[in-house]
């Protein structure tokens, strides 16, 4: 086995040296069981009658044919193995409604887990979700249907905040920013969002959500008025810059 890649790259291979490409190639051979992971590499019976049958100039491909493809029918296709390993590193999370849906991990995403699971049962009881912002599924989870019944048709070339949630209680519709390293609703992003929602019926509260103190002292500054800031260390508070009411709509 070791003898053909070297001879195909002009390179050699040695039975005793593993390196990181030898490794790499084993393991997605293996992966997609080509050989199986004994001391000694064997093949599973399906694999080697593939290899036996194989010739470089075969006359008659027929029965290679055939035991190709009982061997790739049986066979896990190496897209489907990374497809379900990606899975297995989804982020849960439980909509206020209970469905359970999944994020991709790292980024903003837990700190939207949390404003989903906390934010939204502490202060938008009843809420429905409309989209959340996933780098990996950006429009996966929007909701068009209930956004055009409140009036909103959106730009999808527009900046979308990272969660919209509506309360059918008060036909209030919350646009929430996940604020780690940038992206608070200051004043430009004030007339962003409201040129986005413009068409809205329904009241939009604007909030920028923070994962501690220490994170939202940095963007202190920069928040506009009648707006909110919620700090997930802090979950059962809620800040509100001036304006004439407390967690409210403005228009």
């Amino acid at each position: 086995m070791l003898k053909i890649p070297g001879k195909q790259y002009g390179g050699l291979y040695f039975t005793n040296l593993w390196t990181p490409d030898f490794v790499y190639t084993m393991m997605t051979i293996l992966y997609v069981r080509l050989i199986l992971p004994k001391m000694c590499i064997g093949f599973p019976p399906n694999a080697y009658q593939v290899i036996r049958l194989y010739k470089h100039n075969m006359a008659d491909r027929q029965e290679f044919n055939t035991s190709l493809e009982e061997y790739l029918s049986d066979a896990p296709n190496q897209r489907e193995i990374q497809r379900t390993q990606r899975q297995l590193y989804r982020l849960p999370v439980t909509l206020p409604d209970g469905v359970k849906i999944t994020l991709s991990p790292g980024g903003q995403n837990t700190l939207i887990k949390t404003i989903v699971e906390k934010f939204c049962e502490y202060f938008i009881p009843g809420g429905e979700v409309l989209y959340i912002g996933d780098a990996d599924a950006k429009y996966e989870s929007l909701n068009h249907e209930r956004l055009k019944e409140l009036g909103v048709t959106l730009n999808l070339h527009g900046k979308l905040p990272d969660l919209v949630v509506y309360q059918p209680t008060k036909n209030w519709l919350f646009l929430l920013e996940a604020v780690s390293t940038h992206g608070p609703v200051d004043t430009t992003r004030y007339a962003e969002l409201s040129r986005l929602f413009s068409q809205s019926t329904a009241g939009l509260v604007y909030v920028s959500c923070f994962p501690n103190r220490e994170t939202m002292r940095k963007f202190l500054p920069e928040l506009a008025w009648e707006t909110e800031a919620w700090v997930a260390s802090d979950p059962t508070h809620l800040i509100h810059l001036n304006g004439s009411r407390f967690l409210g709509p403005y228009n």
